[in-house]
């Protein structure tokens, strides 16, 4: 155990989160995500939802400029509870975000530098953030 680290940020995460560099992007998916069929490197995180870990995240990760987060669009393009959740967990806006349809999503998601699976079950509950400077803190 560590003093000042989010519990859900295990070992294994933190250092994959370490090793990403400047624009490199990691993909928090639910658990309905084909994140082993796409990913190098998955960490499944079962019993946790997408905006919690999102949220975990960011406590150590910086976002990228804008858009740092990409979320899949629904089927009818409406904005979701768990997206607006998601969002909010980043600390980006509907503004700052790119939605990206589902299949276009899955090849953005191939170059991800690391995939994290949820137990979310809620759909079209994935985000991927783009890794900002570590210590620049724009005015």
């Amino acid at each position: 155990m560590l003093e000042g680290i989010h519990p859900l940020l295990c070992g294994e995460l933190l250092l994959h989160l370490d090793r990403m560099g400047h624009s490199d992007a990691v993909i928090v998916a639910d658990a309905h995500f084909p994140a082993w069929a796409l990913g190098a490197r998955v960490i499944d995180l079962p019993g946790t939802t997408t905006p919690d870990v999102v949220a975990a995240i960011r406590t150590v990760l910086p976002l990228d400029d804008a858009p740092a987060l990409d979320l899949m669009e629904s089927a009818d393009a409406t904005v979701l509870d768990v997206q607006r959740e998601l969002m909010h967990a980043a600390g980006t806006s509907q503004k700052t975000t790119r939605f990206v349809e589902r299949f276009a999503y899955y090849g953005v998601a191939k170059d991800a530098y690391l995939m994290v699976r949820t137990g979310e079950t809620r759909i079209y509950a994935n985000a991927l953030l783009r890794k900002g400077v570590v210590g620049h803190h724009p005015a």
